[in-house]
């Protein structure tokens, strides 16, 4: 490669990291207003982006090489997993205030990415399943589950520690790491998932709506994933009971 080519791969990375970089900062400014407004502007979002990733999904499985009737069928377990990831995000905001929503319960899948991508680049290694997504390491995982573990400990110092007038225990901080081993572990799932479909289809992002980070279901892969197992795990047995 020229000098003058490396030049203008250098100005086009940077162009695009830009180009994600104010995507990124629009995205949380909406989720933000949205989480703040409640109610109807949160079930407005959220509907919006279950619609949005289901219509994805719908395109990757038109690519899948199968029957009519598989893809009926793929289609169908689209809506469900997205639908059930949709209402459990729906039922977190109706039952808690906008800044635990977000801290609580939308933070650490967040963690998770941040935690997973540095630790990643950073250390590298051996690759999880380098078939289906070439860019995913042991480090990254083992990061990811740091970096939510750490959040989920921060969370109860404040709500049972020293500050808080309580006390706090060993078993917290059992409780938190094991919690931020899961939801890596399950957030790394759904990114799999979708990485997987998006190599059945022969496509690289599933679509390109946001400029710089590819479509709304390459963004909220591990999100879905989580709040389909807190669905399932949470939402129906309190539904039941």
């Amino acid at each position: 490669m020229s000098k003058r080519q490396k030049v203008k791969q250098k100005v086009s990375a940077l162009f695009d990291l830009r180009e994600r970089f104010i995507s990124a900062i629009a995205m949380v400014a909406i989720v933000c207003a949205a989480l703040w407004l409640g109610n109807w502007w949160w079930i407005g979002l959220v509907v919006l982006i279950a619609g949005l990733v289901l219509w994805e999904w719908n395109r990757l499985v038109v690519a899948f090489d199968i029957s009519p009737l598989g893809q009926v069928v793929w289609l169908f377990f689209g809506a469900v997993y997205v639908s059930a990831a949709a209402l459990a995000l729906i039922q977190v905001r109706i039952s808690y205030g906008p800044l635990e929503t977000l801290i609580v319960f939308l933070a650490p899948v967040v963690a998770v990415d941040v935690g997973a991508y540095f630790s990643g680049r950073a250390i590298g290694g051996p690759k999880i399943a380098p078939s289906i997504s070439p860019g995913k390491t042991w480090a990254g995982l083992i990061g990811g589950a740091l970096g939510a573990g750490l959040l989920g400990l921060g969370i109860e110092i404040a709500d049972y520690g020293p500050a808080a007038g309580g006390g706090f225990e060993w078993l917290n901080i059992a409780t938190a790491l094991i919690a931020g081993a899961i939801i890596a572990v399950v957030a790394q799932t759904g990114d799999f998932f979708e990485s997987w479909m998006k190599r059945r289809a022969g496509v690289k992002d599933s679509s390109n709506l946001i400029p710089g980070h590819g479509g709304v279901f390459d963004r909220v892969d591990g999100f879905l994933a989580v709040y389909f197992v807190l669905f399932m795990v949470a939402v129906i047995p309190n539904l039941l009971g």
